[in-house]
């Protein structure tokens, strides 16, 4: 077949996701298995939220607001920014599209963690792009390394803080470092759709705020994570109205949908559930070190919700055999797969399980 699909094509790996709990129940003949690949939120969403898209779902039949106005102002409310200032997206996904669509040209450069948010690449080699890939340094991002890989043709950088899948974090003064070195016409693209999660006192404070001393700069963050609307995929992110302004001509129309605006606004208010899941997240990850340290594997402190561990097996390998007994995790690179951390339960059940196949 001889169709003309473009030549960037040729480089880019489609994106997989984790395996659904479903596929895994036929595969296997399960009746039980629990999914802790996907960094979903183990306590599901705000009880409002679901509350909020129950009443919403009597209108489906009319459009979303497509300026998502009323979205825009909560957040905006939230943090003490102007709602110029606020740009909801369909998940963190669709904004990475847009930002590579808004500004990079085939030949120009945009630098990267070798091990980081998949996306990044994605949307890069489609624009026709370089990605200039900087290894990780101690399981964390280079900052040092990135600046140093700047050239006249970078255009774009990626800053993944908390990383996934690593869960490792730069503090408030590695960041501020860093932007020192970074000519003010670079993006520099600082995701944080882990930042709730974060322990840490030198996390970079009041982080929403950056795109206010640094104007290049573009935060994002999701309420797919710590409020658990993976689903309804909506995302947003904070940066001057002069860039949000040039995005938005390329914006999809209605891209973030009614269901989701209403459950985004309704979690935005329920901040007792944010603190309930952070507070499990935190239970779990100092569970998981403890059973990691009296097995003798290997693992990275995590500053998200989900922790980085090395099987010293084929990742692969481990992965089938804990679907085998009921259990998804996800396989990352070599011997490194990603839990992501449940609830007590799960955390336990897959402790025991890592054991049996590992033979700890």
């Amino acid at each position: 077949m001889k169709l003309p699909f473009r030549k960037e094509l040729e480089v880019i790996k489609p994106y997989v996701p984790g395996k659904p709990i479903e596929d895994v129940q036929k595969e296997y003949g399960l009746q039980h298995v629990d999914k802790l690949a996907s960094n979903e939120n183990p306590l599901n969403c705000s009880p409002q939220a679901i509350e909020a898209v129950r009443k919403e779902a009597e209108n489906l039949a009319i459009y979303p607001d497509g300026n998502a106005t009323e979205l825009k102002k909560a957040i905006a409310e939230f943090y003490g920014v102007k709602t110029t200032e606020v740009m909801p997206t369909n998940g963190s996904d669709e904004m990475v599209s847009l930002i590579a669509e808004t500004f990079l040209n085939a030949g120009d450069e945009a630098i990267q963690a070798d091990i980081t948010f998949t996306s990044y690449i994605i949307a890069v080699n489609m624009m026709g792009a370089t990605p200039v890939v900087v290894p990780l340094k101690d399981f964390k991002l280079d900052l040092d390394g990135m600046a140093n890989a700047i050239t006249e043709k970078t255009k774009v950088i990626w800053l993944c803080n908390p990383n996934n899948p690593t869960g490792t974090m730069f503090n408030e003064q590695e960041l501020h470092d860093f932007m020192k070195k970074v000519p003010d016409n670079i993006v520099v693209v600082y995701d944080e759709a882990y930042n709730e999660f974060v322990t840490d006192p030198s996390y970079p404070s009041e982080s929403y705020k950056l795109y206010q001393k640094y104007p290049n700069m573009i935060v994002m963050r999701t309420f797919s994570k710590i409020y658990g609307l993976a689903a309804l995929r909506v995302g947003y992110s904070l940066a001057q109205e002069e860039i949000l302004q040039e995005i938005n001509k390329i914006r999809k129309a209605f891209n973030v949908n009614r269901l989701a605006q209403v459950a985004a606004i309704a979690a935005l208010k329920d901040q007792a559930f944010v603190k309930k899941v952070y507070e499990l997240n935190k239970e779990g990850k100092e569970f998981f070190y403890k059973a990691f340290d009296e097995m003798g594997v290997s693992y990275v402190p995590t500053e998200a919700n989900h922790i980085y561990v090395d099987v010293q097996r084929d990742c692969n390998e481990v992965f089938v055999e804990l679907q085998k007994r009921g259990m998804i995790i996800r396989p990352i690179n070599k011997t490194f797969i990603r839990i992501t951390i449940g609830t007590m339960e799960q955390n336990e059940r897959v402790i025991a399980l890592l054991k049996e196949v590992l033979g700890k």
